[in-house]
């Protein structure tokens, strides 16, 4: 047990500092108005991110930065690890435990972003790997006792809390249960529908929120999964291949898949824990392979959700290459270590200096870490964030969520887009701003005439006021222009009727 305590306490050292290096994406700052704005769920999610955010910043004592936005996502990924650990630990041994973990923490997204930034796919993590810890004992245990069902039930409304892709989770058991002989009975028993009863209860908040708000957030990520082409003759596919090797990184990626094919290959012949774990892999790898033929807008990092019951196969493999080849093991441990290591320093690096430069037109990556503080300076330094009877706006929702962030709260702000404002069109109505003077920010975008013509009817006059750089480093790095439009004469549509749409 010492040893994965170790690597919690290490890697969590290490995430706090990755996590207080850098500004937020443009998701997380708009992931921090959900703190801002308490509901039963939202457009995007459902509510279990905004608790995790509120909570690192309660335990800040209410102080705002990058830091405490993301201390309880840092906290809960410890809590995966240590997950993980335990759930490999009774299937294949202690020492298969901590390597299953280690390879955890050896996974870019998981590790880097799904475990340290204020993203929902931090808590479904620790859920979902607590939910398929839960069932294995459930399944696997030679007294069948309904309680252990229970906390499966706890694990998969946490889950469905965190992402709409928790709905899933049960699908693997019951697919279990009908291609393994004499597990049929399990369909049969009132453990499953129990877990399954207060899974659904503890997502009654989000059914209520949804039901209040014409079932605006299930539209918005229902529409996403169907938005087609030619099924399967699109790039679509490539995604579902190419995007968890992406996101996992190739050496934590080959593993998962050698492990699944090698089970695959003579699944007749599985016997238990193995079986339960390729059943819970494989029925989300082919939902999302599916979904990835029918959409084009399949996110890449999707189908991950498969590959959480394949870690402690993993862990296991490793367990028995270590002791083949001991030296050959070490080293490639220490090599991909050193590779995350290096690529996170030049992360920080290049999105708080732009060490690298990039050529006109190319864009850079991690341009969405950066500038937004710079931005908020020069508001207050010009005085527009103490303009009486002013709110600052953008066109885009991301926007919207860093402007907001980096002004924390000492100005409103809104996204005027009539079919897309997400939250925003949540948060506020229309009609509050008539009357107000609106600061228009943007950075890059189009031309003035063209901003013009979209706000300049709402306002009594509209015009470009003021014109400079978002910097880093003090250099600058992107081209920001500030429009004044006073007195706000009609509302702008982007109430959540239009949103999403």
């Amino acid at each position: 047990m010492r040893p994965v305590l170790v690597l919690i306490v290490v890697t969590t050292v290490l995430r706090l500092g990755w996590a207080a290096a850098l500004e937020p994406t443009n998701d997380e700052a708009y992931h921090w108005l959900y703190t801002e704005h308490p509901a039963l769920s939202y457009f995007d999610h459902p509510p279990m991110m905004m608790w995790v955010a509120k909570a690192g910043i309660a335990a800040c004592g209410g102080w705002v930065h990058p830091l405490s936005l993301r201390l309880g996502f840092v906290l809960l990924f410890a809590g995966s690890t240590w997950v993980l650990y335990r759930w490999t630990t009774e299937l294949y041994g202690e020492a298969a435990g901590f390597w299953a973990a280690a390879a955890l923490n050896l996974t870019g997204f998981f590790t880097a972003f799904g475990g340290t930034f204020a993203l929902p796919d931090s808590p479904f993590l620790f859920f979902a790997l607590f939910t398929f810890w839960k069932v294995t004992k459930a399944v696997t245990a030679r007294r069948r006792l309904v309680r252990r069902w229970a906390w499966v039930g706890v694990g998969f409304a946490g889950a469905l809390l965190s992402k709409y892709h928790g709905v899933l989770l049960p699908a693997g058991v019951v697919l279990y249960a009908l291609v393994t002989p004499g597990r049929r009975k399990l369909l049969y028993s009132p453990g499953p529908y129990l877990a399954v009863l207060i899974g659904l209860v503890g997502f009654l908040p989000v059914v209520v929120w949804n039901a209040e708000h014409e079932w605006a957030s299930f539209r918005f990520q229902g529409g996403r999964a169907r938005d087609g082409g030619i099924p399967f003759l699109h790039e679509g596919p490539l995604k579902w291949f190419g995007g968890p090797a992406l996101y996992l990184l190739p050496w934590i990626w080959f593993w998962l898949v050698r492990e699944l094919v090698r089970r695959l290959r003579r699944f007749r012949s599985l016997a238990d824990p193995d079986r339960l774990l390729v059943c819970l892999a494989v029925f989300p790898l082919g939902f999302f392979f599916v979904v990835s033929g029918l959409s084009r807008s399949v996110l890449l990092h999707w189908p991950l959700v498969g590959f959480l019951p394949l870690y402690p196969l993993v862990g296991a493999a490793w367990v028995n290459w270590r002791e083949r080849a001991p030296r050959q093991f070490r080293t490639y441990i220490a090599l991909w270590t050193g590779t995350l290591l290096l690529l996170a320093v030049i992360i920080v690096g290049q999105a708080r200096c732009g060490i690298v430069p990039f050529p006109p037109g190319a864009k850079d990556p991690t341009a969405d870490l950066s500038g937004w503080e710079s931005v908020a300076d020069e508001l207050d330094r010009r005085g527009l964030l103490s303009e009486p009877n002013t709110f600052l706006f953008t066109n885009l929702w991301y926007d919207s969520g860093q402007l907001a962030f980096a002004v924390r709260g000492r100005v409103p702000v809104a996204c005027f887009h009539t079919f897309d404002a997400r939250g925003f069109a949540f948060w506020s109505k229309p009609q509050d701003y008539v009357g107000k003077t609106g600061l228009f920010v943007i950075a890059d975008g189009p031309d003035d005439a063209v901003i013009v013509k979209e706000y300049g009817g709402v306002f009594r006059s509209f015009a470009r006021v003021a014109e400079f750089d978002m910097t880093r480093c003090g250099r600058p790095f992107r081209p920001v222009r500030v429009f004044r439009g006073e007195d706000q004469q009609r509302p702008y549509p982007f109430d959540f009727k239009h949103s999403g749409r």
